[in-house]
């Protein structure tokens, strides 16, 4: 398994356990996120509100994980499935959106990640946000 490799699965393994402090030691300082069919963010300080949002609203759990990287260790993506539940009315939702009431749902997605210096310097998730309205409907 190469560095890169073992830095993404540490993310999603993180991610899992609901371990903030192990997620957020594993991002650079000046991270950029790109939010799925959102807008940029940039800092570790950003990051960790969106995920404090994110553990407000929603209760995920990544499986079927699949890390590519490339020979240089700088680059990595990843596939898998979010296994989710959708815990509390997210304003940010598009309009029309039914409220949380528990509704679970199921959706492949993908991430692209850029390293630096044994960090995670970008992260570009992506996932049919057409498709999570529709099980959450």
């Amino acid at each position: 398994m190469t560095d890169a490799e073992r830095i993404v699965r540490a993310y999603y393994t993180a991610f899992n356990a609901r371990d903030t402090a192990a997620f957020l030691a594993l991002l650079t300082e000046d991270v950029v996120h790109d939010i799925s069919q959102g807008e940029r963010q940039t800092g570790i300080a950003a990051f960790a509100r969106f995920m404090a949002h994110m553990d407000r609203c929603y209760r995920e759990r990544i499986t079927d994980l699949v890390v590519l990287t490339e020979q240089s260790g700088t680059r990595a993506a990843a596939e898998f499935t979010v296994h989710g539940t959708y815990v509390a009315t997210d304003p940010g939702v598009p309009a029309g959106t039914a409220p949380a009431r528990g509704q679970t749902y199921v959706l492949p997605a993908g991430a692209f990640f850029t390293l630096r210096e044994g960090r995670i310097a970008r992260i570009a998730n992506h996932y049919n946000l057409g498709d999570w309205v529709r099980q959450v409907g």
